[in-house]
């Protein structure tokens, strides 16, 4: 493994530890803290692809999986005010969408590899955030997959309310994934300026 690709194991680690500390802190009814440094995964990950290819950024996003995995661990025997900080449900969902989506964010990104310099990290990660989105809120709030933990109640996140308290009327767990969805896309667009520096800095090739 090259020093880079010791750093952006490190980067990707720092980032999933934040990120598992700040979704314990709520911004108003449809977001936590963890919302906005999260999605930064999926620019540590474009970054080692763009400079050391897909096999690479693939080592990052295991090292990152494996780091989740032990954040779970520990947050399941934290008690809360409500019980663990972490359930199985949200443990199981948070990495299974974070395996699958930063996968297909590589895929996705090494086949756009050769286009304008915007479109892999943009269409990768847009692809990737909102498959990371869909399988952790379903997973870990979807009245459907009760039964993976019975015995955690998440009738709360069933309870019916307009959508981001304007829309159609949804479950309130699908606003919680409407809002996170958007600040994903939201960092998305930013981080492509940092993207575009750190590849130029670094002297890589650039499609």
């Amino acid at each position: 493994m090259t020093r880079f690709s010791l750093f952006g194991v490190l980067a990707m680690a720092i980032v999933v530890v934040a990120s598992n500390i700040l979704v314990q802190h709520p911004i108003g009814t449809w977001l936590t803290w963890g919302a906005f440094t999260y999605p930064l995964a999926f620019l540590v990950s474009d970054i080692v692809n763009r400079i050391e290819g897909p096999a690479a950024a693939r080592r990052v996003v295991y090292a990152g999986f494996v780091t989740g995995l032990a954040c779970s661990a520990i947050g399941t025997q934290i008690l809360g005010e409500f019980g663990p900080l972490v359930t199985l449900r949200v443990a199981i969902g948070s990495g299974i969408a974070f395996l699958l989506a930063q996968l297909l964010d590589i895929l996705i990104f090494d086949r756009l590899r050769q286009k304008a310099w915007w479109k892999a990290p943009f269409i990768s990660t847009f692809a990737g955030s909102t498959l990371d989105t869909a399988l952790f809120f379903t997973f870990a709030f979807s009245a459907s997959l009760s039964f993976i933990e019975p015995g955690n109640d998440v009738s709360w996140a069933a309870e019916p309310m307009a959508l981001l308290g304007v829309g159609f009327t949804v479950p309130f767990w699908v606003s919680l994934a409407v809002a996170d969805w958007l600040v994903k896309i939201a960092v998305d667009l930013i981080a492509l300026l940092p993207f575009r520096l750190a590849i130029r800095r670094i002297g890589t090739r650039v499609a």
